[in-house]
């Protein structure tokens, strides 16, 4: 499959329409039906079914649209990476969750970008599960991860910060006047988690044995979201502090005692080949 193919399949999955596609790509519409037809064959799958305005993807166009933007966002990088070599250019890509730990991190990106101006930073926003997959595919060249996490497999170096465990609630909330909460204040009420895997875990401790016998009500990937239950009062959300701007909202965060903490780490895959602007951020990382 020639990369130009795939970007012919990704114009048409994007406009929806052979015609406008052709139109976008410059090309005739049979020759960019013709090139569709024989990448189809090349795979043995049907990728897209014709509609009466729209083409609609199959599950296997699907899976290719997806793995296709990365194909060419990773070809777009290391292009990048490998033509920018006379000085210190280029992009990084870093993946986190939500954390204030990307406060501590800018002020690093600031000193790398006022000295080389010329290297691009690109930003990822998704829980460790998330980032840690992008990291082994070489879509992202690092990872700011809150414990627990395995990192095993990847170098990392612990950042000298610590993030807070407690509850988000409604200020109308029976929570809402205590100044920390224990376990036993919301083992009834209902509530949403992390999705993130090992947080259970950490929970589970703090929680003196599980978390099963709790009212969950469903799980969260990122906490804006999460945070419009919690000011609707349908459900708390246990969750890290700092994330959400509580000020002048009806929403307060209450922690949790005894504390619940949770380190934060840069991380990369192991043997990972830096670019001349990763390795700079790197260093920089290193003399904090």
């Amino acid at each position: 499959m020639e990369l130009r193919v795939l970007t012919y399949f990704l114009t048409v999955a994007r406009e929806k329409t052979i015609s406008k596609a052709a139109e976008v790509l410059h090309l005739s519409q049979p020759t960019l039906s013709k090139q569709l037809k024989e990448l189809e064959e090349e795979l043995g799958v049907t990728l897209f079914t014709r509609g009466n305005r729209f083409i609609t993807l199959t599950e296997d166009g699907i899976y290719l649209m997806n793995r296709g933007k990365e194909i060419l966002s990773l070809v777009d990088s290391t292009m990048t990476n490998l033509t920018k070599n006379e000085v210190i250019s280029g992009q990084i890509t870093i993946g986190g969750g939500e954390t204030q730990a990307f406060e501590f991190l800018s002020h690093i990106l600031y000193e790398l970008r006022d000295n080389y101006p010329e290297i691009n930073i690109h930003l990822y926003s998704g829980n460790a599960d998330d980032v840690l997959e992008k990291i082994d595919k070489g879509l992202l060249d690092f990872g700011l991860v809150i414990d627990p996490v395995e990192k095993q497999k990847y170098e990392y170096i612990r950042l000298p910060l610590i993030d807070s465990w407690g509850i988000l609630v409604n200020n109308s909330h029976p929570l809402a006047k205590k100044k920390t909460v224990q376990p036993k204040d919301i083992q009834r009420m209902p509530l949403l988690i992390s999705n993130q895997s090992f947080v259970d875990n950490q929970l589970s401790e703090w929680f003196g044995g599980n978390i099963e016998h709790l009212n969950v009500i469903g799980t969260y990937n990122l906490l804006y979201n999460a945070s419009l239950l919690a000011k609707e009062n349908i459900a708390s959300v246990l969750c890290i502090d700092g994330i959400v701007n509580t000020t002048n909202t009806t929403l307060i965060f209450i922690p949790f005692s005894p504390p619940l903490t949770a380190n934060i780490s840069i991380v990369w895959k192991k043997g990972q080949i830096f670019s001349s602007a990763s390795k700079e951020f790197l260093r920089l990382l290193k003399l904090v």
